[in-house]
């Protein structure tokens, strides 16, 4: 029998590489911007067309590559960055693998055009396949310019795999981003389908911070600056006013590489403990910078995750870095020390501590347990009296009823999986609104304690169901259209959306450069609020965003529902609560929401008599 092991060809072991470096379109503009900024181009501009899918260019004013380099730098593991082992734990530069154009390669028809400044002409190489096709000289400006067209062209699955062109953008978008904000001495431009997306002038990290997230920034940023032996941390975070529901708004850099930390992020959130809401993130753009061989870059593809020799240390620092800059601005609480005047004239500041007191005081317990060693959580046990020492059966006796109600109501309550069954509202009977919160609805036998808030998403979640499947909401023209600039990340998640959208009621229009006009709303939104509306819609999204296993149109549907349901304060009217009981008993799920949170609680008959039999 013939031996079975064989050395893959290049090219397949190339296309095998990028499965991993080239996942998408922004894979890919991530790679050729850092290769530029490694380059030392002072101008980079990025040029895309169908989301990537067609076109991804990256044009520079780097040093360039001589015509040996340039052929050389498609070859695998071929890079000028490091030269032996040791190099991997002094690494400065954004890349250093050598995989990333092979890769580029492998997956795409790829035009290279270069020179450098000593040389009279420059060279044209054209790679398809991983072969060269051409190689020829031309006539350029100093520096780099490589093109990728038709991504995916002979990996007709991969292709397939790719979203919508918004959804593709959108990714681009972040990557370029990314980069963008670590390099804010750089100039950096961004175009698709020929219309400007970014154009970022060289400036200071506030600059570019409030070219890139939006000018609402400018009176919002707190700037951060900690030097240590051990490592300086630098930039800003945002006030608290300016914390929001969802992320994305987080950039963590290390040696100007930005990378994901939930750890790091954990630091950051303890800083603005009791500041912000419990589910609200901060703004933040924070670069650390320790040497490098204090941390390992090579543990993902993405270069994106990365360890650290003493991660304890740096989240004590940014966390105290944050803290710091908190306090120094006067938004962290501070202490009042100043004593009103009535607490004067009470009797423990008024009166002297005689030493009759002084010595009570210090032959109690409660003094002994403060200032005797390991006493300090000690609590001395009481002499039991004669209204006490019987009570041990009761105490158990109301552990035992505690524990029976408990398991009643939750397995009422969120017993969901037992076969369906019907609920219907008592005939003529009135509904109770409690707190502005809850309704309490009669039922033939028994009654439900509803949450208003829940009920009605989930109404409204099974109505805009039925709408994008093809049952369209009615709309409302605007009386007078409303125009809403967003950012360029925001202006493709609402590009991704318009056709569903549109089903939903909404008539909404591009109308220029991250711009857009609404037409028209749906029948049940409140004239006025379609620009708030339509904020708080990308905000929920976004947050439904980050759980893959949800189609667009869910992530949708699931937005809106939230969005558009009615809050927890509302005051409803009685025909208005019935309405909402009725509409809630009618859907295909009544009693929990797309989230899986109940909508309502059902005390049976039987249940009630049972909390309530005397015995």
């Amino acid at each position: 029998m013939g031996d079975s092991i064989q050395l893959l060809p290049d090219h397949i072991a190339n296309q095998i590489a990028a499965g991993e470096v080239i996942q998408r379109p922004a894979s890919a503009v991530k790679e050729l911007l850092e290769n530029s900024v490694d380059a030392g181009a002072t101008e980079i501009r990025l040029i895309v067309a169908d989301a990537g899918k067609s076109l991804i260019q990256v044009a520079d004013n780097g040093k360039g590559m001589s015509e040996t380099d340039a052929r050389l730098c498609f070859e695998r593991h071929a890079t000028s960055k490091i030269s032996q082992i040791d190099d991997l734990f002094h690494i400065q530069t954004m890349g250093f693998r050598g995989e990333a154009l092979a890769s580029v390669a492998a997956v795409a028809q790829v035009d290279l055009k270069t020179r450098r400044a000593a040389d009279e002409a420059g060279t044209h190489i054209e790679i398809e396949n991983s072969m060269v096709v051409l190689q020829e000289p031309c006539a350029m400006a100093q520096g780099t310019s490589i093109a990728m067209k038709n991504l995916f062209f002979n990996i007709p699955a991969r292709r397939n795999f790719l979203k919508s062109n918004a959804a593709e953008m959108r990714h681009i978008i972040d990557e370029f981003i990314r980069v963008a904000m670590a390099f804010p001495q750089l100039f950096f431009s961004l175009s698709h389908n020929g219309q400007n997306v970014f154009h970022l002038d060289k400036g200071s990290l506030k600059q570019r911070i409030v070219q890139v997230l939006g000018n609402q920034y400018n009176a919002k940023l707190v700037p951060v600056q900690e030097q240590t032996d051990y490592l300086n941390i630098q930039g800003f975070i945002g006030k608290p006013e300016a914390a929001k529901k969802t992320r994305g708004d987080q950039f963590f850099f290390v040696n100007n590489r930005f990378i994901r930390s939930a750890y790091l992020h954990h630091a950051v959130m303890q800083a603005f403990q009791d500041l912000i809401p419990a589910d609200a993130f901060p703004t933040y753009v924070l670069f650390i910078d320790l040497q490098p061989d204090q941390i390992d870059v090579n543990v993902h593809p993405t270069k994106q995750e990365i360890k650290f020799e003493d991660e304890k240390i740096v989240y004590a620092f940014v966390q105290a870095a944050v803290k710091h800059a908190l306090a120094q601005f006067s938004i962290m609480p501070s202490l009042e020390f100043d004593i009103d005047s009535g607490i004067q004239q009470l009797d423990a500041v008024a009166k002297p501590f005689t030493p009759q007191q002084q010595d009570a005081a210090r032959d109690s317990g409660l003094f002994r347990s403060f200032t005797q060693q390991h006493q300090a959580h000690f609590i001395e046990k009481q002499p039991a009296s004669g209204n006490t020492a019987g009570n041990t059966s009761g105490m158990q006796d109301w552990k035992s009823l505690l524990s029976s109600t408990e398991t009643e109501s939750t397995v009422s309550a969120f017993d969901w999986e037992l076969p369906k069954k019907k609920w219907e509202l008592a005939e003529n009977a009135g509904l109770l609104q409690l707190e502005s919160q809850y309704l309490i609805a009669p039922l033939l036998k028994g009654c439900l304690l509803i949450h208003q808030q829940l009920a009605h998403e989930r109404v409204l979640y099974e109505r805009y169901a039925a709408a994008v499947a093809g049952r369209q909401m009615p709309s409302q023209q605007t009386m007078f259209p409303v125009t809403i600039d967003l950012s360029a990340a925001d202006s493709a998640l609402l590009t991704e959306m318009l056709a569903d959208l549109q089903l939903l009621g909404y008539g909404i229009e591009p109308f220029g450069t991250n711009a857009f006009i609404i037409q028209g709303t749906p029948a049940d939104l409140f004239q006025g609020n379609e620009k708030a509306a339509i904020e708080a819609l990308l905000e929920q999204y976004k947050h439904f965003n980050t759980d893959v296993k949800f189609s667009r149109r869910e992530k949708l549907i699931r937005s809106l529902a939230a969005q558009h349901a009615i809050k927890r304060g509302t005051a409803l009217s009685i025909t208005e609560m019935r309405q909402l009981a009725e509409d809630l008993l009618r859907c295909a799920t009544p009693n929990i929401t797309p989230g899986g949170q109940p909508t309502f609680i059902e005390f049976t008959s039987d249940y009630l008599f049972r909390l309530f039999d005397a015995r």
